[in-house]
C-alpha cells in the first residue's frame, strides 16, 4: 500500500483516520543543497519499514488511522504559495483531523500556520531548528525558507529551540522583540529546558521541526547542516512533555534532503512522525 506505514485500507481511509499526512514537496528557495522536494516520497517509503508497535507506549500507533493525501503541487511563489498551502490544510483541520505536513522546504510552514491560526486563534508555535529563520527578506523574497519564522511571528508567538546559526540582523531582531530562544549552546539540564519551553507556550501549540535541528552526525541528510544540535532523546523528551501539557494541534517535518548514500535519515524522519502521533493520541 502506497501510504504512510503501508497501511491496509481500514487504517488509511480518510473517514476512519484521526491523523492525516499532508505531503507538500515544495522547493523554490533553498540556498545550499537541493533535494527537499524529494523528502515526502522518501519519508513515506521509509515509513513502510517501521515496526507499528511502539515499545515505549505499548501501543500499535497506526490503530488511530493514518490517511495519506496525494502530494500538493505548488508552483506559486511568495504569498500565493502560502495561501494555497493554507487552503489545502484548512480542509483537514475543519474535518477535525490531526495534520502532519511533510515538506519540502521550511517556507511552507507559513501557510500551514495561517490555517491553524484560523481554527485556533490563541496559537503558539514551537520550532525545532538549527537556524533562526528570522530574516525579514532573503534573496529577494519575504517567503524564502530563511524567513519562515519571521512570517510566523507576524501571526503568533513562538518558542525556538536548538538555534545555533543566524545573521547579525536576526540577532538584533531577537533582542529588540525579546523573542524566546532556547540557544543550542545554552541548553540547560533537560528538566529546566522543558520548563522554560512550556512556560513560553500557550495552550494550543503547532510544532514545526526542521530536521537540521539534529546533530548532523546523527541525521546528515539536510540542506544546510550545522555543527552541534539535539539528539533523538532530546527531541522525544521535549515533545513528550509538550504533548502531555499542551494541546498540540498539528505539526510539520521539513528540510530533509534525502540521498542515495544515507537512508537512515529518511527512516529517522519517518520514525519521528510516528512517535509524535503516538504522543498525540496515547499520552
Amino acid at each position: 500500500m502506497d501510504n504512510f506505514c503501508g497501511l491496509e485500507k481500514k487504517y488509511s481511509e480518510y473517514k476512519n483516520s484521526k491523523a492525516v499526512i499532508v505531503p507538500i514537496p515544495y522547493e523554490m528557495t533553498t540556498t545550499y543543497l537541493k533535494g527537499t522536494a524529494k523528502a515526502p516520497r522518501a519519508i513515506i517509503e521509509a515509513s513502510k519499514k517501521l515496526e507499528l508497535y511502539d515499545e515505549e507506549l505499548d501501543k500499535v500507533i497506526s490503530d488511530i488511522g493514518i490517511c495519506t493525501l496525494a502530494p500538493l503541487k505548488v508552483s506559486e511563489k511568495n504569498e500565493a504559495m502560502a495561501q494555497k498551502v493554507k487552503q489545502h490544510c484548512l480542509k483537514v483541520l475543519n474535518d477535525n483531523k490531526f495534520p502532519v505536513i511533510i515538506g519540502g522546504e521550511h517556507s511552507i510552514s507559513t501557510g500551514v500556520v495561517l490555517a491553524v491560526k484560523q481554527k485556533y486563534p490563541e496559537l503558539s508555535v514551537l520550532q525545532f531548528d538549527a537556524h533562526a529563520d528570522l530574516r525579514d527578506e532573503f534573496k529577494g523574497s519575504k517567503y524564502n525558507h530563511g524567513c519562515a519564522m519571521a512570517r510566523v511571528r507576524e501571526h503568533c508567538d513562538a518558542v525556538q529551540v536548538g538555534i545555533r546559526s543566524l545573521s547579525y540582523e536576526e540577532s538584533q531582531s531577537i533582542r529588540k522583540n525579546n523573542y524566546k530562544i532556547i540557544w543550542d549552546k545554552d541548553r540547560k539540564d533537560m528538566p529546566s529546558c522543558i520548563k522554560e519551553i512550556l512556560t513560553g507556550l500557550k495552550k494550543d501549540v503547532y510544532i514545526t521541526i526542521d530536521v537540521d535541528v539534529f546533530d548532523p552526525g546523527f541525521l546528515p541528510s539536510v540542506g544546510t547542516p550545522e555543527p552541534g544540535g539535539l539528539g533523538w532523546y532530546d527531541i522525544l523528551d521535549i515533545t513528550k512533555a509538550v504533548f502531555k501539557n499542551k494541546n498540540v494541534v498539528g505539526l510539520d517535518v521539513v528540510e530533509l534532503c534525502p540521498g542515495a548514500a544515507n537512508k537512515a535519515s529518511d527512516f529517522i524522519a519517518a520514525k519521528l512522525i510516528y512517535k509524535m502521533l503516538g504522543y498525540k493520541f496515547f499520552i
